[in-house]
């Protein structure tokens, strides 16, 4: 015995005890005091998880981390400042022994033992009386994996299994509750790894999907053949699907019981037209589910390697629909405050007005010289950027052949990602041709 009282569990080694897989068992312990001794790395990832299955914290260490410090600041954990004493596990339904201590440790699980207390002992897996499973969530399953201690595997499994629930690899589209009508659906910037993990779960669900022109197109493919596909593509200067034609598929798909995806790029609710659409749905009793999507206007100038916003250069950013001109009767942009601003500009369905959007900002104050970026693809394999002004923007995205999508971004912050671009660049100069070759 490592520790009086405390009981030597066999591993599967063992000559002598064969290895016995463990009981597996869901505790619910909302309202139920669990003590975790110890403040470090370990408690930091573990009480988050009890706080959010309804535990009553009890935190005993002298220090603890920052993000722990902010849960006791918030009132969600009780903290008792100083080193374990016998006594501390009284009253727990759980006890966690996560300090730096082999000795304090086998302590703390002796105590729980002697008073008949499940506890985990995080630096000993042999002489730990219960096992935290490397645990995960996909939609209202829970997942948890053991491998006789081994965290890493256990891990390895779990991220494989809750990845295939995620995205419906693990479930024949007949066992998955399907939620009722429509699903507003952001798809993200365009590329297809960007979805959200819900949305990725809605989409394999469908029954219809009504899916426009920047939506991921490559999601499509995974779909189930018996999954009806509906184009409701608008290109621009080109053919287009109106947007009433759009709501009325969304509802007469619905009301024949089908559960509707409607994918799109971005997000449903910057420039996507989903509140028109929801509002349709609402209308005719169509119940909505809205799942929020990766907005182009902050994620393509990232991929690009531009922040929006930048500490000392940018404190704000405005994001712009410019699908019709400055000057149109139309508009209800504030231009004149645009030019006047000095935070980033990011503008969206702005390439055919692109040199009458520069004139106008100069004209209303912003320098000539302010820098610019226009991203085109962005996410996608074929993103690329054009550098600029606002007084030579026109001309180069003329010479580069510009066409949509693309993102315009203007603002000091466009000289930021070019400084990091360098950076890169040297970096990788000084970086010798034959590192990483066979000898």
């Amino acid at each position: 015995m490592s520790v009086t009282g405390a009981r030597k569990y066999p591993d599967r080694t063992s000559e002598r005890f064969p290895y016995v897989p463990p009981y597996l068992l869901g505790l619910r312990l909302a309202g139920r005091r669990v003590v975790v001794v110890g403040g470090g790395r370990v408690a930091q990832r573990r009480v988050p998880t009890l706080l959010a299955a309804g535990a009553e914290v009890v935190l005993v260490s002298p220090e603890v981390t920052a993000s722990l410090e902010a849960l006791i600041d918030d009132g969600r954990v009780v903290w008792h400042r100083r080193p374990y004493a016998h006594g501390d596990c009284a009253g727990a339904w759980l006890v966690q022994a996560v300090t730096d201590d082999h000795k304090v440790n086998g302590e703390v699980v002796a105590e729980a033992e002697a008073a008949r207390i499940w506890s985990v002992r995080a630096d000993d897996a042999e002489s730990s009386p219960a096992w935290t499973p490397a645990s995960g969530r996909a939609g209202d399953a829970t997942v948890g994996v053991l491998l006789g201690g081994d965290p890493r595997r256990a891990a390895g499994i779990r991220d494989a299994v809750v990845d295939g629930l995620r995205d419906g690899a693990l479930e024949s589209r007949e066992s998955r509750r399907k939620p009722a009508g429509v699903a507003l659906v952001g798809g993200g910037p365009g590329d297809p790894g960007l979805i959200t993990v819900r949305g990725r779960q809605l989409l394999a669900m469908a029954d219809v999907v009504v899916t426009d022109r920047l939506a991921p197109a490559e999601l499509l493919d995974e779909l189930s053949d018996d999954v009806e596909v509906i184009d409701a593509a608008k290109i621009p200067y080109g053919r287009t699907v109106t947007q009433e034609r759009i709501n009325d598929h969304l509802v007469e798909q619905a009301k024949r019981g089908r559960f509707v995806v409607r994918l799109k790029g971005g997000d449903p609710f910057v420039f996507g037209r989903g509140g028109e659409e929801a509002l349709h749905c609402a209308r005719h009793g169509v119940p909505v589910t809205v799942v929020p999507g990766i907005t182009s206007a902050v994620a393509v100038p990232s991929a690009a390697g531009i922040p929006v916003t930048h500490r000392g250069v940018a404190q704000e950013f405005h994001v712009v629909s410019a699908h019709v001109a400055p000057d149109h009767p139309d508009s209800t942009v504030d231009w004149a405050a645009l030019g006047r601003a000095h935070g980033t500009l990011v503008l969206l369905m702005a390439v055919e007005r692109m040199p009458l959007i520069a004139e106008t900002l100069v004209r209303y104050g912003r320098s000539s010289d302010t820098p610019v970026a226009v991203i085109q693809d962005g996410t996608r394999p074929a993103q690329r950027t054009v550098a600029a002004t606002l007084a030579t923007v026109a001309d180069e995205m003329a010479a580069a052949g510009v066409r949509p999508p693309a993102i315009v971004v203007v603002g000091d912050v466009v000289a930021v990602g070019r400084e990091i671009d360098m950076i890169r660049a040297d970096e990788r100069a000084d970086i010798p041709a034959d590192m990483g070759r066979d000898p």
